[in-house]
């Protein structure tokens, strides 16, 4: 006790009562240190201390229209003034418009939506629609995923969070990862591992669900060949493919989509974070129209009571309508080459680095103790373990020289703004050059 109220004589007043009333998510309330922000602006946030960062993760990789989105703000504002809340059965401009836009933009037959506040709301409903559509129960997911907190999306999250919460729903099935250096099989060849578990399981699989660039847990880029032949796979045994675009999706990869980099279009697609810019909470399952007309005679047995919440709808047209007229998409893609080309020059000179991969503006960089072999310095088990790792303290380091960086088991997430320029990136590279002489230090056999 004595140690958690020395902790705390730092703590501002609305921190303290921050910290004493409102729980922490995923820590040991005892190492909860919750810091104040008292304003933002374009690609940076200020802290009560008058501290500024600048956002190089996107908070939690959401923020991708930065701090000042102001036609996103004004919509908002707008439709709370004309009415903050109708029933889902009523529905407003905004919500018809943001489905129709959501149809536009998305991949191939996509082309109806249900809105939810969240994306792990998103992926519940995605895993009810493939039960429903197909009548089988099972869905497929992999080890190095994150699909949200519920209770069916943590079931088939594979990362270790997920553990706490088990035994989760019946039927969550986990498979390898298109992970080289984390498993005994190729990417290739761990698709060829879930064409025999789908066979062994009987034909009685809903969906596969992947993230198509996998976030949290690594930033992982699959072969360009992965993901249609998943699909193909998912389709020869009756089963349906769920990408979750929650973390991918508008823009962060140069493409709308990460689907897009593959050309593939899933039979369901879930969405948040920047479907708003992270504005209002806002998450969308949207399906194909072999998948939506099926529920023309068939009860679509789901809902929620803020589903299609006018003013969270509001954002997220205004937010779309955003990233078109800036260009952002494309702006993603060629800037994003400049980030990945700064991060391979930290790979060359900090021998901790043992590889930068990503695509577009979502970008990793994953540590290694060994320069001759990749030793993580950050383990699964401290997802859910209490003290710090050399990651966190490298991720803390660059805060020290302004820049926010979010940090997974041994990978820092590089994710910020669409909007970041090549100079604010210089800024960010130049303070995590900084940062990582801390891990080239900690390294094994470094005097």
């Amino acid at each position: 006790m004595g140690d958690d109220t020395e902790s705390e004589t730092d703590l501002n007043e609305i921190e303290r009562l921050d910290k004493a009333h409102v729980f922490g998510t995923w820590s040991f309330q005892n190492e909860v240190r919750p810091r104040q922000v008292v304003g933002a602006e374009g690609n940076r946030f200020e802290t009560a201390d008058g501290e500024e960062y600048l956002d190089f993760s996107g908070q939690l990789m959401c923020s991708n229209l930065g701090h000042s989105a102001d036609r996103v703000a004004d919509a908002m504002a707008e439709q709370a003034r004309e009415g903050a809340y109708f029933a889902p059965g009523y529905t407003t401009e905004n919500r018809a418009r943001l489905g129709e836009k959501l149809a536009e933009v998305t991949p191939g037959s996509l082309s109806k939506t249900f809105f939810s506040t969240s994306g792990t709301e998103a992926v519940e409903a995605a895993i009810k629609i493939a039960r429903m559509y197909t009548g089988n129960h099972k869905i497929v997911s992999r080890y190095r995923s994150y699909h949200g907190a519920t209770y069916g999306s943590i079931s088939v999250t594979g990362d270790p969070r997920r553990l706490m919460a088990e035994p989760g729903i019946p039927g969550a099935i986990k498979a390898p990862d298109p992970y080289a250096y984390g498993s005994t099989m190729d990417p290739m060849e761990s698709l060829e591992y879930i064409d025999e578990m789908l066979m062994l399981e009987g034909d009685t699989v809903a969906a596969v669900l992947v993230e198509p660039v996998v976030g949290s847990n690594g930033i992982l880029v699959p072969p360009p060949e992965y993901l249609p032949r998943l699909k193909e796979i998912a389709h020869d045994h009756g089963a349906l493919l769920i990408c979750d675009e929650v973390m991918s999706g508008f823009g962060r990869t140069g493409e709308w989509f990460a689907s897009d980099l593959f050309d593939v279009t899933p039979d369901i697609m879930t969405m948040a974070k920047g479907l708003s810019g992270a504005y209002a909470p806002l998450g969308g399952t949207i399906v194909t129209d072999e998948v939506a007309a099926h529920f023309e005679d068939e009860m679509f047995c789901h809902g929620h009571t803020y589903a299609g919440h006018p003013v969270a709808c509001a954002a997220g047209l205004a937010a779309i309508e955003t990233y078109e007229s800036e260009g952002l998409i494309d702006r993603a893609d060629e800037v994003g080459r400049y980030l990945g080309d700064r991060l391979e020059e930290l790979q060359e000179t900090h021998p901790s680095v043992g590889e930068t991969r990503g695509v577009g503006l979502f970008r990793g960089i994953e540590l290694t103790k060994r320069a001759d072999e990749r030793v993580p310095f950050g383990e699964r088990k401290d997802k859910i373990s209490t003290g710090t790792t050399v990651v966190d303290e490298v991720a803390a380091r660059a805060g020290d020289r302004g820049v926010y960086v979010a940090n997974m088991i041994n990978t820092l997430i590089i994710a910020p703004p669409l909007s970041i320029t090549r100079e604010e990136i210089d800024e960010a590279v130049d303070a995590l050059d900084h940062a990582l002489d801390h891990a080239d230090e900690s390294m094994e056999g470094t005097p």
